[in-house]
């Protein structure tokens, strides 16, 4: 059974409620009536009924719920939320809704929010900014932590590195400006995310284009202080690193580089140490390897909500559903 399948068989066996909000887009409705096919998950379409009928043509949606923004009997509730949540940041009812009609993401969110759904998906047709904004603002980051951070997950073919071709590669969407705290936390986000998904152990190593202070330099310094903190405040994740990539992938490099490092050569979950490498360095692995990059999937948000390329197709929606739904039951299990 392929990475994929594996999450959309754990999707299956415990159903969540996942809202899709774009449904100005034809790729959502193409990827409802698989999911729904497939029974992954309990689908919400929001859209007016001009949007659904235009847009939804042709497409089989028996077992959605479609919400009209403008005539949801559940409006006000989301609505109170919305004033609830940012009054102080000046929103008033008036601008909730406004807000609700023009940007179906936050009433996705809200209804995240008001426990009538457990996640949501989009980005097919908005950016990465315009998905994670309105989730920050309405559902906040987990406890203690700082910042959204977004990683891929990488299945490369007939390889037997990491876990078998397995690993998570972070943060390769999100944060532009990376300090030693913050590479840190996105380790011990990512180490939690590859055992949620894969379940095996998560093996993190921090990158860099030094192994064990090979090289001096305040981009070294940067990761190596990462790693320090990160073996005191995450004690239970294991971890090393500064290393180089080959140093944390191949045996026998990570011997002769990081001498009795319990991650050097056998990493499954790579910490990039800037957005730069990270996108360049997934995409690297995408195009030349033939890897799948399932992603970006958000994490540090106190609820799943998850993000798509611009240029996603049907196919990806669906595996990113799959994905979301998987960290919806992780995170009512934790509670």
């Amino acid at each position: 059974m392929g990475f994929i399948d594996s999450i959309k068989a754990k999707a299956k066996a415990d159903k969540q409620t996942i809202v899709l909000p774009e449904s100005m887009d034809k790729r959502t409705f193409a990827a409802a009536e698989q999911i729904l096919k497939e029974d992954l998950a309990n689908l919400v379409i929001i859209g007016t009924p001009e949007e659904i009928a235009t847009n939804g043509a042709g497409f089989d949606l028996t077992g959605a719920t479609i919400v009209d923004p403008f005539n949801d009997p559940n409006k006000q509730k989301y609505i109170d939320k919305f004033v609830e949540l940012r009054s102080k940041k000046g929103v008033t009812p008036e601008i909730a809704k406004e807000q609700m009609e023009k940007d179906y993401m936050y009433y996705a969110c809200l209804m995240v929010k008001c426990g009538d759904a457990d996640g949501a998906v989009s980005g097919a047709c908005h950016s990465t900014g315009n998905t994670i904004r309105p989730a920050l603002q309405l559902l906040k980051t987990k406890p203690g932590i700082s910042s959204v951070s977004g990683f891929f997950l990488m299945e490369v073919p007939n390889c037997d590195l990491g876990e078998n071709g397995l690993f998570v590669f972070a943060d390769c969407a999100v944060n532009t400006d990376l300090d030693s705290e913050k590479l840190a936390e996105i380790a011990a986000l990512s180490a939690e995310s590859f055992e949620t998904f894969v379940g095996k152990q998560a093996k993190v190593a921090m990158l860099s284009y030094s192994s064990k202070g090979s090289a001096k330099h305040d981009d070294v310094t940067k990761v190596a202080d990462a790693v320090a903190i990160a073996h005191e405040k995450y004690p239970n994740v294991l971890l090393d690193g500064e290393l180089q990539l080959d140093a944390a992938l191949v045996k026998e490099v990570g011997e002769l580089k990081a001498p009795g490092s319990a991650v050097a050569g056998q990493a499954n979950t790579l910490v990039f140490p800037s957005l730069e490498a990270g996108n360049i360095g997934y995409k690297l692995v995408q195009r030349l390897a033939k890897a799948e990059a399932y992603g970006p999937v958000l994490q540090g948000l106190s609820m799943p909500v998850n993000d798509l390329s611009r240029g996603c197709y049907a196919e990806d929606i669906v595996g990113t559903v799959a994905l979301t739904a998987v960290q919806a039951q992780n995170a009512k299990a934790s509670k």
